[in-house]
């Protein structure tokens, strides 16, 4: 075949010289005719799509549906989208390409909705499929983004708006970026320069668990610094390592304490009286709020900060209270006790797509 060179300011990686090879071996020379790469960017696309769904899949992501926004073009609802806007006066013609009139929404200047070129900004195919997945009939659409579209969110939000959708509908979050941290040091990344770290890659290196669970750890608006180093740690510096613990130790003391004791009566929760076993109860009771709290707010690590606060909680109960060779009423109260924070510590890692060994 003919050597080609990547296009500038397209993006480059290994990935993509893979995918041309295999396309290669089906196929023959090409013609300059832009018809007769259709088949290769359709296989590109399949190939890209599987990547990114077995990625998913690996990190305990499952997506019900997949949407192509091609669809939106193939439809029309990317030029009718247009239309409504021009009926509006929202959408104007200048220098070529297609305004968007932003500055009727509060904002100094107008932007693009269409180039020069005929290629249209992100705002333009955004506002066609939110207004798609309004007409689904959704109660609340969800938009995780990351920092990079905190200056077009807004219009896309006025976009639907104009067009006679509720806005309030769409709840968006913005997560800022995430700097990899290797042997100390930040690791620069740059997508168009082939220059990064992948997904697999940290689930490669640090586990599928970890890697999902330090994406979680941090509020949406504060910058996380994903250390490799911690992130491979065996210890109470690995925060998902000290909360999978917890529940491992909790686990592997019930299985001692059920070999010791034999109980035929209920547990008499009244005898759970000393100041450690009522800290854990009141901390563990707090569980269904943080649940509603967490997912209202959007904010998942606060379900970790929780959880932490479980399993300290349960150090300290059994550091100050023992549970094998003691009466067996209190021991029967305790390992009771014992059981629910166990209980606590597997539903809530479940609910953040962790697991919850019970051996480590």
């Amino acid at each position: 075949g003919k050597e080609s060179e990547f296009p500038e300011g397209g993006y480059e990686g290994e990935y993509i010289r893979d995918i041309a090879a295999e396309l290669a071996k089906e196929n023959a020379e090409l013609s300059g005719n832009i018809e007769d790469w259709k088949p290769f960017k359709e296989k590109a696309e399949e190939a890209i799509f599987a990547d990114i769904s077995n990625t998913l899949q690996r990190m305990n992501i499952n997506m019900d549906s997949f949407f192509n926004e091609h669809s939106l073009y193939a439809d029309g609802s990317i030029d009718s989208t247009v239309e409504k806007l021009r009926e509006k006066e929202l959408a104007y013609d200048k220098d070529g390409a297609v305004w968007f009139k932003t500055t009727e929404f509060g904002k100094e200047q107008d932007t693009v909705l269409i180039k020069s070129t005929g290629e249209p900004t992100y705002r333009l195919p955004d506002i066609a499929y939110h207004m798609n997945k309004l007409d689904r009939g959704y109660d609340i659409c969800l938009d995780v983004f990351g920092a990079d579209h905190i200056a077009t969110y807004p219009d896309v939000l006025s976009g639907i708006s104009a067009l006679g959708y509720d806005k309030e509908k769409v709840d968006v979050v913005i997560y800022q970026f995430v700097t990899i941290v290797k042997d100390g040091q930040p690791f620069k990344m740059s997508t168009r320069k082939a220059n990064f770290v992948t997904l697999d890659e940290l689930m490669d290196e640090v586990g599928s668990d970890v890697t999902r669970f330090f994406f979680l750890m941090r509020s949406p608006n504060t910058h996380l610094e994903f250390d490799i180093a911690q992130a491979k740690e065996a210890g109470d510096k690995n925060p998902v390592f000290y909360l999978q613990y917890a529940h491992a130790r909790i686990s592997s003391v019930l299985r001692k304490a059920m070999e010791e004791y034999s109980f035929s009566n209920e547990a008499n929760l009244s005898l759970l009286k000393h100041p450690s076993e009522e800290s854990l109860i009141k901390t563990i009771l707090r569980f269904p709020e943080m649940i509603t709290s967490a997912a209202n707010a959007r904010e998942p690590h606060r379900l970790i900060n929780f959880l932490n606060d479980v399993a300290s909680a349960f150090t300290s109960f059994y550091h100050d209270c023992r549970i094998i060779g003691v009466e067996e009423d209190l021991a029967q109260a305790r390992i009771e006790l014992a059981k629910s924070t166990a209980q606590v510590l597997r539903n809530g890692l479940t609910i953040l797509g962790i697991s919850a060994p019970e051996n480590m």
